[in-house]
């Protein structure tokens, strides 16, 4: 994906912010855990945050959470749902803090959007001496056969490269990670995945992947094509034609350390 494509693509949550927010998956609680294991104290800034899915996780396990997000829609639907947490508008490329002011910067399915050449520095300012950077994304576990028809069905633009198991670990080593080298350096990345899970329906899972950014920037009549053939195959499943069902999912961890 070339620098315009990243940029269109975005910027198209904001005209589905509040879908965005009822139908997006939390995170699960053992991957925000590994993820913030090593850093040295309690301030975390979670940049990208979007609508405070990773937010509220963090809220949870009691870390001193700032939220950064650029998109005015996503930001305000997290002030809503999350009023008590300091949320302000800014880019990973130009984060509104000062240096070495907290000790870890997470990202939920957010990193794979920043311009590293340009967050890397930031990141590496804004993080104090041994502070962690950590992505973390939410993946469909496709082992189950359903749910590897699923990804078959609905094309790259609803479940990309990176959002089954395999893909992600070959899409997200070290790419989406600020380099080596120069004043901040950071140590070796390490990769982890945790299980995780979402109660849908067949037609609150389409409004999920309706979500996704291939699908917000697809051509109307494309896009509802995509989406009525979904809702055929999870109609002709009989893990997913009736009821309530779990979404088997990894939430993935790309983490690395600030020395």
């Amino acid at each position: 994906m070339d620098q315009g494509e990243r940029l269109l693509h975005s910027s198209s949550f904001g005209t589905a912010a509040a879908a965005y927010a009822e139908h997006r998956p939390d995170y699960a609680r053992a991957a925000a855990d590994w993820a913030l294991e090593r850093a040295p104290g309690p301030r975390v800034l979670d940049l990208g945050a979007g609508t405070g899915k990773l937010t509220a996780a963090l809220v949870a396990l009691g870390a001193d959470v700032i939220a950064v997000e650029p998109d005015p829609a996503m930001l305000a639907e997290l002030r809503r749902s999350l009023p008590a947490v300091r949320a302000l508008s800014g880019r990973a490329e130009e984060i509104p803090l000062p240096t070495a002011s907290v000790d870890a910067v997470l990202a939920g399915n957010a990193m794979h959007w920043f311009d590293m050449a340009v967050a890397g520095p930031e990141i590496a300012r804004v993080l104090a001496p041994g502070g962690v950077l950590a992505g973390l994304w939410n993946v469909v576990d496709d082992h189950a056969e359903w749910v590897a028809g699923l990804a078959q069905v609905s094309g790259s633009a609803a479940i990309g490269p990176r959002d089954t198991p395999t893909g992600w670990r070959a899409e997200t080593a070290g790419m989406h990670l600020p380099k080596t080298g120069g004043a901040a350096r950071f140590g070796s990345p390490e990769q982890a995945g945790f299980p995780h899970g979402q109660r849908r329906t067949a037609d609150s899972l389409v409004a999920t992947l309706a979500t996704r950014a291939g699908m917000l920037v697809m051509p109307e009549r494309e896009r509802a094509a995509v989406l009525d053939r979904i809702r055929v195959f999870l109609a002709s499943r009989p893990e997913t034609a009736h009821g309530e069902f779990t979404l088997p999912m990894l939430t993935s961890v790309l983490r690395v350390r600030r020395l």
